[in-house]
Order: structure tokens, then C-alpha cells, then sequence
């Protein structure tokens, strides 16, 4: 997701969030005191149609790809293109941007969800629950539910967000409890299962999100 610069406060008390989890989990409050503070500043939400788009345009590229391309787009609309405009521009004029045809389908079925309504408003997303906003959003093509955590937890602030198949949580997880062999890199064997980390993630609520920023930090430690 962009970094332009314009963050918002979290909705919930960090310092709160990381003394819980430093009682409620011995192992995980060890890998908080070698990886410092919490950190974390959202994102700025503009539209859920807007960091939705952002989303498919970025999944499997480099993110400097994926910029250029997201770049371009904005260029070619003025900014933030409105659902209906992304409807009715050309595909060849998208395809020129560098959107694929998968990608031109799946940002054509989010406009028209967006339109529909099953896309909400930002005003309507955020007094959604957390697990409403998951069965909604992945009703569109091309949107999974790590997208949307991803959105919960960098753009809304959600606190208690576990993605349990992210590949940086699992390796983060590994990291800090499991016993690994030493002297060789991490292997995908190594890597624990979703259930693995859901069951452990329990002692960790209301602060799920909290604790997966650490795992991620563990991964930058390591």
C-alpha cells in the first residue's frame, strides 16, 4: 500500500494492547522487548473502492511495477477514479496503463459492486464488524480474505486481526516458537499451519493485529 505521507492515530490504546500481550504470552512478550515499540500508523483510507483498486493492481508484482501501473491509472482519471468513470473507460485505455486482462475484470466487478452497494461507503465500513467487512469485500472477483485483512489492519486499525496464511506471520511465528535447526534457512516445511497459529492466537485476543505486526518484526530481527 502507498505511503503518501498522511497517517492516522490508531483507534485503540498501543500501550495497552502490547502490556496485555506481554502477560498473556511469555514467548511473544520476549520478541516485543527485542523488537521495541509498536509503531504502526494507518494508511489513509480515501474510499474502500479507491484501496481496493490499489489492492488488485498491486497483487503479484513488485510493488515498483505496481506503482507505475497504479500511477498511471490515477494519471489517466484525474486522481482516484469514481466507480462509474472506471466503468465506462476503455479497455484498451487500461490495458495501455499496464492493467492485465484478469485484473481489467476484477476492477470492472469492484466498480459494479461498489455501485450496488455490497462495496459500502467508508462512513458504512467502519461501523462494520470485522467479520462482516471479510464476507462482503471477498465477494468481489479478485479479493481474498488476506486483502482484506490487510485492509482491516493497516487502513481501518482493526485490533484484534489475525491473518493466519500471511507467509510473514507463519515465518514470524516459526521465528519465535518453534525450535528450528540450526545453521540452514528456513524451509516452507518449518512453517507452522493456519490452525497452528489461530489456536495459540486465542490467548492473544482482543490484540491479534498487534501481535502479527511483532511476528512480522520478528522476520526483520532474524
Amino acid at each position: 500500500m502507498i505511503n503518501d505521507g498522511r497517517r492516522r492515530k490508531l483507534p485503540f490504546d498501543a500501550a495497552e494492547a502490547v502490556s496485555f500481550l506481554k502477560d498473556a504470552d511469555a514467548k511473544l512478550g520476549a520478541l516485543i522487548d527485542r523488537a521495541g515499540p509498536f509503531t504502526l500508523r494507518l494508511d489513509t483510507l480515501a474510499s474502500p473502492f479507491a484501496a481496493l483498486l490499489e489492492s488488485i493492481l498491486y497483487q503479484q508484482l513488485h510493488a515498483r511495477a505496481a506503482a507505475a501501473i497504479h500511477g498511471r491509472v490515477r494519471a489517466h482519471f484525474g486522481g482516484d477514479p469514481e466507480p462509474e468513470a472506471l466503468l465506462a473507460a476503455d479497455d484498451a485505455v487500461l490495458r495501455a496503463a499496464g492493467v492485465s486482462a484478469g485484473k481489467l475484470r476484477a476492477l470492472r466487478d469492484l466498480a459494479a459492486k461498489t455501485i450496488d452497494g455490497t462495496v459500502p461507503s467508508s462512513s458504512v465500513l467502519r461501523r462494520m464488524a470485522d467479520e462482516e467487512i471479510v464476507a462482503r469485500l471477498t465477494e468481489v472477483r479478485g479479493i481474498g480474505p488476506w486483502t482484506v485483512e490487510m485492509l482491516l489492519i493497516f487502513r481501518l486499525g482493526r485490533p484484534d486481526v489475525l491473518p493466519a496464511t500471511d507467509y510473514g506471520v507463519r515465518k514470524g511465528y516459526a521465528l519465535t516458537f518453534q525450535r528450528l535447526p540450526k545453521r540452514r534457512p528456513l524451509e516452507a516445511a518449518d512453517l507452522p499451519q493456519s490452525e497452528v497459529l489461530l489456536k495459540r492466537g486465542k490467548r492473544w485476543a482482543p490484540f491479534r493485529s498487534v501481535a502479527s505486526w511483532y511476528l512480522w518484526r520478528a522476520c526483520d530481527l532474524a
